[in-house]
């Protein structure tokens, strides 16, 4: 389960009601929704937020590195807020839908030297993307 509201409140950043409200509707586990997904949960709570505000709070959230924009396949992007937790992500190539993933192994450590080209790697991001037995099925 993401801990988004712990973080937030322990870097002191301002809660108002409509910033609360988008960190509740992004906390859970496996929680990747579009803006306009966030805004209809956020205003399900608050009828008054405006789509402006979530984007700017889903932007802002983004650049503090408190939650992590997915982009898959020209699909609308998603907001996964476990951004402190290491994961890849599953991705259903039928109806998008996006899962959190812990494979073992670390895809930093299975890149050959010869394939690095003098880069010093710091991150790698796998995808897995196949159906969900809901697609499959």
């Amino acid at each position: 389960m993401s801990d988004l509201l712990e973080r937030l409140r322990g870097r002191g950043w301002r809660l108002t009601s409509q910033r609360r409200v988008v960190a509740e509707v992004l906390d859970g586990e496996h929680v990747h929704l579009t803006a306009d997904e966030v805004h209809a949960r956020a205003a399900e709570r608050l009828p008054e937020i405006s789509r402006a505000t979530v984007y700017n709070t889903l932007g802002e959230l983004v650049t503090l590195g408190e939650v992590i924009e997915v982009s898959t396949d020209g699909r609308a992007k998603r907001y996964d807020p476990n951004a402190h937790h290491p994961h890849q992500h599953l991705i259903c190539t039928g109806c998008g839908a996006i899962r959190d993933v812990h494979p073992r192994g670390n895809p930093l450590a299975d890149l050959p030297d010869e394939q690095r080209f003098g880069f010093a790697v710091a991150q790698a991001e796998v995808t897995y993307r196949g159906l969900c037995p809901d697609c499959a099925g």
